[in-house]
């Protein structure tokens, strides 16, 4: 038998030891008056006003037991924070002190008594009544070294959350960037909003949706992979300015920048195009960052990013063909970019389109210096089908992504709101897929019901997504995706 299998035996001892006194180890209620924070503002109080201690009660797991002999020094701690309990065992009632020797490390009890200062300056409860909440049945990681094996930490998110601090404000900070988000987008007239996300098809981007059956209707679904085609529905139905914050599912690969579902936030703007939505990007992010770090500047990495507005703007075709002297307006097809691409010993999949190799090059050449926040602006029309023309360009269209720590963090268009034409684009990539595949492979999907909502109009429009993880991990200062999602997707142990 292992020492943790030993541990939880002995505390399946002391459950049955607790029951057979009559004592209930999950009781459904609780005493408790004050959070431990709260408990220490009060002696604050007391000392400064030079009042008398009064009763109080407290809540929490123990973290720390020192057993002295008549004394007992016992560390809480709830969501505010820590708290000790002094234990004088010759005061204590005997069913509080009877109780005592069936606690373990990981228990949550409940407290009651004065709060004191003890003599090494410690804010303590003079303890006089003790009560059992919950009993833990398993041990928790060392105390000086916490949880560290990743895959268990992601595997065990409960555990990582009670045995590292640090994680939980990262949680914690996830929670603000949400929060600031939500109030900077309600504060400028947007309507938040909820979009299906089962789905009869999978529009809105470019990727491998998951497919699903429903029994009752007798047909397959998809997990939606973008917000963009409901959103714009209702810009379409009079709503002027929407969003929507949501998980989004693409059935691809995992690596630091990936996880299969993420929370997106895509808004649209009515009579606005991709410059209006740029200034407000900048605007929203920066303010972000600002209000949740303290500071435009943050650490990343090896790095300081400057979040401080403006933001520089680079040109696709120019950041291309300064970086590796492409000029993808030169090569039309994807036969011709393959055969420069190939001339210039640059590795690339052959089954990929146009659009797609001109991504791989953006990927490759551009995407790894873009290190502060930065617009990157003007992308051809291969890759962007749901994007309205630049005036006299029939091959590039108004579209950006912002970049920041080397990675994508924001997408954005002037919206096609052209039914013909948009129907166009979707026939042709269609088009240039193999049958059934593109349905399964990474392809929009033509939705006939979207062309027919544009036939009855949409207002000029700027359309926006945001990644919510990345956001995180950029002021949270982690590298991998996996540390700002709760419960990452893993594959299932054997």
């Amino acid at each position: 038998m292992s020492l943790v299998e030993r541990i939880a035996r002995q505390r399946l001892d002391k459950l049955d030891s607790l029951r057979a006194r009559g004592i209930d180890p999950y009781p459904a209620r609780c005493r408790h008056s004050h959070s431990n924070i709260q408990a220490v503002a009060l002696l604050e109080k007391q000392e400064q006003e030079g009042v008398e201690a009064v009763e109080i009660s407290v809540a929490g797991r123990i973290i720390a037991n020192r057993d002295i002999g008549k004394l007992c020094f016992i560390s809480i701690v709830d969501g505010s924070g820590k708290i000790q309990l002094f234990v004088n065992k010759a005061t204590l009632p005997p069913e509080s002190l009877e109780l005592l020797k069936d606690l373990d490390i990981g228990d949550f009890v409940s407290a009651a008594g004065k709060v004191i200062r003890t003599r090494t300056g410690e804010p303590s409860i003079d303890l006089k009544e003790l009560a059992l909440l919950s009993k833990s049945l398993q041990p928790l990681p060392e105390k000086w070294h916490g949880l560290q094996d990743t895959e268990t930490r992601y595997r065990q998110r409960y555990v990582d959350l009670i045995s590292n601090a640090e994680v939980k404000q990262i949680f914690r900070k996830r929670s603000c960037v949400i929060s600031a988000m939500r109030r900077y987008l309600d504060s400028h007239g947007f309507l938040e909003v909820e979009t299906p996300i089962l789905q009869p098809s999978a529009g809105g981007a470019l990727a491998k949706p998951f497919i699903t059956h429903h029994n009752a209707l007798g047909c397959d679904f998809y997990l939606r992979i973008a917000l963009e085609l409901h959103l714009k529905r209702l810009l379409v139905g009079g709503f002027e300015r929407v969003y929507e914050i949501g998980r989004v599912f693409r059935n691809e690969g995992i690596d630091t920048r990936h996880n299969p579902e993420f929370t997106l936030m895509e808004c649209y703007q009515a009579y606005a195009d991709y410059n209006d939505v740029m200034h407000m990007v900048e605007e929203m992010l920066s303010g972000i960052v600002k209000e949740v770090t303290g500071d435009y500047k943050i650490p990343f990495g090896a790095d300081t990013l400057d979040f401080t507005p403006p933001w520089p703007r680079l040109d696709l075709r120019q950041a291309i063909i300064d970086k590796c002297g492409i000029d993808y307006d030169r090569f039309p097809d994807t036969v011709s970019l393959a055969a420069e691409m190939r001339r210039l010993g640059i590795e690339f999949d052959p089954s990929r389109d146009r659009g797609r190799l001109i991504d791989d090059l953006l990927s490759t050449f551009v995407e790894p210096e873009l290190k502060n926040p930065t617009f990157v602006v003007n992308y051809p029309i291969d890759m962007s089908p749901l994007a309205k023309n630049r005036p006299g360009d029939m091959h590039t269209v108004e579209r950006f992504e912002a970049y920041a720590g080397c990675t994508e963090i924001a997408n954005a268009f002037s919206e096609l709101n052209d039914p013909v034409e948009q129907e166009r684009r979707f026939a042709g990539q269609l088009q240039n897929k193999a049958g059934a595949e593109a349905h399964t492979e990474e392809t929009e999907i033509m939705d006939e019901d979207f062309i027919t909502a544009l036939e009855f109009g949409m207002p000029p429009t700027g359309g926006l997504g945001i990644g919510i993880d990345r956001i995180v991990m950029l002021v949270t200062n982690q590298l991998s995706i996996r540390e700002v999602i709760l419960f990452p997707t893993l594959k299932d142990k054997e």
